[in-house]
């Protein structure tokens, strides 16, 4: 058997470059090889649904009303008027200082649903220095933008007793832990320099 002669590969006559063949890995997993049949997205302006009726509530598509006179006839609103809507309202629109009340309502409501399951005593602030072990309510929070860690967890106390002050946690007391941005907990811990809380125990809802 006789072997190939090797092409010279000179600048001025390249070597051709070799095309992927079907053993290529480049090939095999190509997005043609799984997914053959997908289809090319419309545009959005050439759509052929606009306007179309998706769902309907009632038999009855666009009531024809008629009446007979009706000039002393007025409304009558039932049920209490801060239960009915009687002007125009952005739906789905909150405002951030409804959803911060709302908040500060569900800390308590679960602070007090903690104190009595517990048997804990009055909260304080977690601003305060203190030497001995106080209990202390908040929602766990992150020094960053980061992702939860045992060195980043913050906590942000009540509006009651803190005025919402963040404090940061020691964990290094705890045998065992299991938190997420945004639980509400009830903390037992030492806070001697006021800038760093030791936590002691830890109570969850």
């Amino acid at each position: 058997q006789g072997s190939q002669k090797r092409s010279n590969s000179t600048p001025e006559t390249p070597r051709p470059k070799r095309t992927l063949s079907s053993r290529s890995p480049y090939a095999l997993f190509s997005p043609n090889s799984f997914s053959p049949s997908v289809t090319p997205s419309q545009k959005y302006t050439s759509r052929s649904s606009r306007g179309e009726v998706v769902a309907s509530f009632g038999s009855v598509q666009g009531p024809s009303w008629s009446g007979r006179g009706g000039a002393g006839c007025t409304p009558k609103l039932f049920g209490v008027p801060e239960e009915n809507l009687t002007k125009s309202y952005k739906f789905m629109f909150q405002k951030a200082l409804d959803v911060r009340e709302v908040l500060s309502w569900r800390i308590e409501e679960l602070g007090d649903a903690l104190k009595n399951h517990h048997h804990l005593e009055e909260f304080t602030s977690v601003l305060l220095p203190a030497q001995e072990p106080v209990t202390v309510l908040g929602q766990i929070g992150c020094d960053s933008n980061g992702k939860l860690n045992a060195k980043s967890v913050v906590l942000e106390g009540d509006r009651e007793h803190s005025s919402g002050g963040q404090i940061p946690l020691d964990l290094s007391e705890l045998k065992e832990y299991s938190l997420f941005p945004g639980q509400i907990v009830a903390l037992e811990g030492t806070n001697s320099t006021g800038r760093m809380m030791v936590v002691l125990k830890l109570y969850e809802v």
